[in-house]
C-alpha cells in the first residue's frame, strides 16, 4: 500500500472503532469504489495496536484504578465500585469471546456481503434511534449489576455479523437497559481493551503462522494515524452524545446503509 492508502484506512480504523457506525461497513468501501486489495494482516495487527493504544491512554486512570481494585479483590480484600466494574468487564467480555472462539471467523466471513452489511447497518440504526428517543437515561455506570453485564456482553457477541458495529450495539443494549448516553458510551469503551486485546492477539498469532513479509512503513504510519485518529474521536464523542444526542450517527447509519443497498449491490 502506498501513504495515501495507509493513510486513509488507518483513519477509517481508528474513527469507526469507537463511533457507532460500523467499521466494517467503511472498510468494504475503498475496496468497492476505489478497487483497493486487501490491506492484509500485518496492518490488521497494527490498527489494533494503535485503537487499544488509544483508548488504553485516554482511560489509564480508570485502568488503572480497576486493576489495582481487582487485584485486592482477588485477594480476598472487601469488593469496591471499581472492582466490580473491572469484573463487569471480564463478564461482559466471556459472550463475545465465546461466540468468537466457536464461530472461528466462519460467521464473519460468510455473512461479509456488501447486502448483508447495508442490512445491519440499517436494523441497527433503526434499534439505535429508538433506544435513544424513549430510553429513560436515568441509570449510571455505579449502578451497573451483572445482569446488565451480560446482556450488553450478549449484545457485543452480535457484532460479529458485519455492519453491526460493536460500539454501537453495546451502547444501544446500555440505553435499552435505561443507562445514560455518557454511561452507556463508556462501558462500551472499556469493554473494548479486552476485546481489541484479543482480537489483535489472534491476528498477531495468524500473521506468525503464515509467515507474512512486513512493511515497517506502513505498520508504523498505520498505528500512528490509526491512535491519533482514535484518540482525538473518543473525546469527540463523549462531548457530542452529551450535547446534542446519538441522532446524527443514527442519520449517518441510515444514509450509509441506503447508499451501500442501493449502489454497492
Amino acid at each position: 500500500m502506498d501513504n495515501i492508502q495507509t493513510t486513509i484506512l488507518a483513519l477509517l480504523q481508528g474513527l469507526t472503532e469507537f463511533l457507532p457506525i460500523s467499521s466494517s461497513a467503511h472498510l468494504i468501501l475503498p475496496s468497492q469504489i476505489l478497487g483497493w486489495s486487501d490491506q492484509g494482516l500485518a496492518f490488521d495487527v497494527a490498527v489494533h495496536v494503535g485503537t487499544l493504544t488509544a483508548v488504553v491512554l485516554y482511560f489509564r486512570q480508570d485502568l488503572c484504578e480497576m486493576g489495582r481494585a481487582w487485584i485486592k479483590s482477588v485477594r480476598g480484600e472487601p469488593a469496591s465500585a471499581q472492582s466490580r466494574m473491572a469484573w463487569f468487564v471480564l463478564l461482559a467480555t466471556l459472550p463475545a469471546v465465546a461466540a468468537g472462539y466457536l464461530v472461528n471467523g466462519v460467521l464473519e466471513e460468510s455473512l461479509r456481503d456488501t447486502r448483508v452489511i447495508a442490512w445491519a447497518t440499517l436494523l441497527f440504526g433503526f434499534c439505535l434511534y429508538f433506544v435513544d428517543r424513549w430510553g429513560s437515561q436515568k441509570r449510571e455506570m455505579g449502578q451497573l449489576g451483572i445482569r446488565d453485564a451480560l446482556l450488553i456482553g450478549v449484545s457485543q457477541a452480535l457484532a460479529l455479523i458485519p455492519g453491526t458495529s460493536r460500539s454501537g450495539i453495546t451502547i444501544t443494549c446500555a440505553l435499552a437497559l435505561g443507562f445514560t448516553r455518557t454511561a452507556a458510551a463508556r462501558f462500551s469503551f472499556l469493554l473494548s481493551v479486552p476485546i481489541i486485546s484479543a482480537a489483535g492477539l489472534l491476528k498477531f498469532i495468524e500473521l506468525i503462522k503464515l509467515g507474512e513479509s512486513v512493511d515497517w512503513h506502513s505498520i508504523v504510519l498505520g498505528i500512528a494515524v490509526s491512535f491519533i485518529s482514535a484518540f482525538l474521536c473518543i473525546g469527540w464523542f463523549l462531548r457530542i452524545i452529551e450535547r446534542i444526542g446519538l441522532l446524527p450517527f443514527v442519520l449517518y447509519r441510515l444514509t450509509l446503509g441506503v447508499i451501500l443497498l442501493f449502489f454497492f449491490t
